[in-house]
């Protein structure tokens, strides 16, 4: 289990390497500059080029901001905060996007569990095609499209959430985006849940469970959906990470001030330390928590545990 443990950390640091490489080097054939502004001279560009260390190779560069990266230093702001640290420009707005997948994904999870396990129980019944229609809406229809739903309709007509992110009120605030981003991760779930409880109940150990006299709700919640939601957080996890990267539309369309919305901005004016930063911590929220599953998965299956020591 070390043996696996230390290979998959190996792994996981060179693949972070290779993305802030290939960031680098995507930054650097980007069409425009962090200075794009018209009453900037040739020659005062030339000289914040120097100052920020912007006319160096992009491999003498890209060791310099690897070598400080490793001492939780990502640089300063060009563009959208000049000269602000970008440890402090995030620190005010991480927790926001923090906050919102986390209760998407719980939305999500609770909800896709549920339908999942209503559809499994009932598959011979109009609830099982129910909840895959709703499953297909899911997965087919992007999220910004049901925040524009929930905008219209629950904001705008019923008044009854705000459309705009509101400091004074930030839990009422991002209700509509949560819902609205949760709707991805509870088809997905819920198709899950499904397929394994389908197989999980018609196994000999649920058959032998039920011959002992068990409740049929005994049944399927201590033996039927202990075992079937085992493999569930091999998608639950990366899914959390996925929800904060496909934020950033619904962030910028209810104006609130997260990470997501934060990229966005620092794209469109090559703010190249924040974008390089935001994708850099993107990638290890993904990468630290796919090995975490891992390592998980690997205590949870001794086959994986078996399969590492050869």
């Amino acid at each position: 289990m070390r043996k696996y443990v230390c290979k998959r950390i190996l792994i996981s640091a060179f693949t972070l390497v290779v993305i802030v490489l290939v960031m680098f080097l995507m930054m650097e054939l980007m069409p425009g500059t962090p200075f794009n502004d018209e009453k900037l001279e040739a020659e005062q560009i030339a000289v914040l080029y120097q100052k920020y260390g912007l006319d160096q190779p992009v491999l003498v560069r890209f060791g310099k901001y690897l070598a400080n990266m490793l001492k939780g230093d990502f640089g300063v702001s060009y563009v959208l905060a000049k000269n602000m640290n970008i440890t402090d420009l995030l620190a005010n707005r991480f927790p926001v996007s923090i906050r919102i997948a986390v209760i998407s994904m719980i939305m999500g999870t609770v909800s896709g569990i549920l339908l999942g396990t209503l559809a499994a129980v009932f598959h011979d019944s109009i609830l099982d095609p129910i909840v895959s229609v709703i499953s297909m809406l899911g997965n087919s229809i992007p999220s910004y499209v049901f925040a524009l739903g929930l905008m219209y309709f629950v904001a705008y007509k019923a008044g009854l959430l705000p459309i705009l992110y509101s400091a004074k009120t930030p839990i009422r605030s991002i209700l509509l985006p949560c819902v609205a981003l949760s709707m991805t991760s509870m088809s997905n779930i819920a198709r899950f849940t499904r397929t394994q409880m389908i197989e999980v109940l018609n196994s000999d150990y649920i058959l032998l469970a039920e011959s002992q006299g068990n409740s049929k709700v005994r049944v399927i919640i201590k033996h039927a959906m202990r075992n079937s939601l085992i493999p569930l957080m091999t998608i639950i996890a990366p899914m959390l990470v996925s929800l904060m990267l496909g934020s950033t539309i619904t962030e910028s369309m209810f104006s609130i001030p997260g990470i997501g919305s934060l990229l966005i901005q620092a794209i469109q004016v090559n703010d190249y330390n924040v974008v390089i930063s935001l994708a850099f911590i993107y990638s290890a929220l993904y990468i630290g928590v796919m090995l975490i599953v891992d390592i998980l998965y690997g205590i949870v299956d001794p086959r994986i545990r078996i399969a590492g020591k050869k």
